[in-house]
């Protein structure tokens, strides 16, 4: 299979067609969005990340569990995604990716190569879905941008991120100027 066409509409299933050749494919309304395999600023983010949720959630695992990419979330026909991290309730999960249907917290370390389409298009997509909390992680810049479902903007976190499980648990939090400490150039 040669390059495929961005210009057409494609469906999950399409898309999970697709011979493994490194690069990350999802479909968010039809639309194709390709990324390259995550460089390692990426992953050295994404895996401080990972310890820090897989630590708070520990004592929770009856409530939630979390997972990290790839995991394929389809919504529908044409509404497949890979978040970065995601946290679903304990009662969703099975041996199925497509029986996970609520994220209560979705995570995308974004990559120049994926800031379009985890900041406007993904963005879009997990605020119509319901995503709880949504965030988009930017090593460049060294903030998070915090989302919810009714937001018009982004709360910009660049000192310590929150989160909680729920209303009566203890609060996650995380110091974003040591989550990017280590970073390479």
């Amino acid at each position: 299979m040669g390059m495929p066409d961005t210009l057409r509409r494609y469906t999950a299933d399409e898309v999970l067609a697709f011979p493994s050749d490194g690069n990350r494919y999802e479909v968010v309304d039809g639309e194709l969005l390709v990324t390259p395999s995550p460089a390692p600023r990426h992953e050295i983010v994404r895996w401080q990340l990972i310890g820090e949720l897989f630590r708070y959630l520990a004592p929770y695992r009856a409530i939630a569990m979390g997972f990290a990419a790839p995991a394929d979330i389809i919504w529908s026909t044409h509404e497949y995604v890979q978040p970065d991290i995601l946290i679903v309730p304990r009662a969703e999960v099975t041996n199925d990716w497509r029986d996970y249907r609520t994220l209560l917290l979705a995570i995308e370390v974004i990559s120049p190569s994926s800031a379009r389409g985890d900041r406007l298009k993904k963005r879009r997509l997990y605020q119509r879905r319901g995503v709880a909390t949504y965030w988009v992680v930017d090593p460049d810049a060294q903030l998070i941008e915090v989302w919810h479902p009714e937001d018009e903007r982004p709360e910009i976190v660049s000192d310590v991120a929150r989160w909680r499980l729920a209303p009566d648990l203890p609060e996650m939090q995380i110091d974003v100027p040591t989550l990017f400490s280590d970073l390479p150039g």
